[in-house]
């Protein structure tokens, strides 16, 4: 079975402590979900042709239906709400490849 993956890109972060609150929650939703972090903040990126280098975020699910019911769950819901107002990110649920 194909594993699942959230990819996450945040273009650009004014304070990056305004995140706090929601790393913690997500951070949790994700482990109860069965996430594991595979690359994320603080980590180095090397950016190429329309590229973001700000922060990039990759985590792994056992499935792409995990990966999804993980976003959708009580536990990321309240993550979510802790974001602060006006950020920007790109964020993806893919289908790992058999």
């Amino acid at each position: 079975m194909p594993k699942g993956y959230w990819v996450s890109v945040y273009p650009h972060i004014d304070d990056p402590e305004t995140f706090d609150v929601y790393n913690e929650l997500a951070g949790r939703a994700v482990r109860a979900a069965g996430g594991r972090v595979l690359a994320g903040i603080g980590g180095r990126v090397n950016a190429h042709e329309a590229g973001i280098a700000e922060r990039v975020v990759l985590i792994e699910f056992d499935s792409f239906e995990q990966a999804v019911a993980a976003r959708a769950s009580a536990a990321y819901q309240e993550a979510l709400a802790e974001l602060p107002v006006g950020f920007e990110r790109d964020f993806r649920i893919v289908e790992g490849l058999d």
